[in-house]
Parts: structure tokens; sequence; C-alpha cells
């Protein structure tokens, strides 16, 4: 039997993050926030958790800083979470993301130094513009919860 071990400049880093599949009502419809990341894709609002945060007050607070909402609703019974690698310089990243689902009224949007852009999308509209597919996925459940309720 072989072992494998990892070589000696391997370097794997845990990070968390917390997200949310952010809307608002438009008449009779649903727009979803999506944002434009400067590394090209498109995502929801999300940030790394913070020594001593909840998920919830990461939540709050990354939405702010991303989109400068401070008012937002958040859904009990939705969580989803997404996990994936990525390489950073030399590393290894293992991220996790927890994502909830959350409502505003604002429809003004002041992005963070982070992204390059926003839109308000419908649903098939932001399914069409994600980027990755475990976030696609998120915003299917999403809409799945909604005709649950």
């Amino acid at each position: 039997m072989y072992k494998l071990f990892p070589h000696p400049n391997f370097s794997m880093v845990k990070e968390k993050s917390v997200g949310a599949v952010l809307f608002r009502e438009e008449g009779s419809a649903l727009k979803f926030l999506l944002l434009h990341y400067k590394a090209g894709h498109w995502g929801f609002p999300k940030g790394h958790v913070e020594n001593g945060e909840t998920e919830e007050q990461t939540l709050r607070r990354e939405i702010r800083e991303e989109t400068g909402i401070a008012n937002v609703n958040v859904f009990t019974g939705f969580r989803e979470h997404t996990k994936y690698f990525f390489r950073r310089g030399n590393e290894t990243v293992f991220k996790e993301v927890v994502f909830y689902l959350a409502s505003c009224e604002a429809k003004e949007v002041k992005i963070s130094h982070e992204h390059q852009g926003f839109e308000w999308l419908s649903s098939e509209e932001a399914l069409s513009r994600l980027t990755f597919d475990n976030t696609k996925f998120v915003l299917k459940n999403a809409l799945a919860f909604f005709s649950g309720q």
C-alpha cells in the first residue's frame, strides 16, 4: 500500500465566507442583485467571516460594505453552502461559502472597490449571468425555497 504525503512546499489554507442571494420586489417580479467582481466573474455579495462574528453579522456587514445597502430582511429556513478550491500564489485555498436569502427595498447600490459593476436581474437573467455553476445551484435552490412557501 502506498501512502500519499503532501509535497514539502504544499500549503492549504481554509477560508469561510458568508453571502446572500439578495433580491427586491419590482412590481410582481423579483430582481436579484449580482455583482461584477474585478476578477471578471458575476456573483452574489459575500465576504470573509471576521473573528467573533456570527454568520448573520458577516452577512449584514458584507452586504453593507459591498453594496451600501444597510437594511435587509434575512429569511429563516434558507442556508446553502458551496465548497471549492482555488490557487492563491503558491497556496491552495479550501473555501466554504454560506449563502442566505435576503430581501431589501433599496434599488440604489454603491459598489465597493472590489467590484466593477452590478445589475438587478430577473431569475432567468441572473441564472444566465452567474459565472459559476455552484452559485447557479444556490439561486435555483432559493427559487425552489420560494415555491415551497
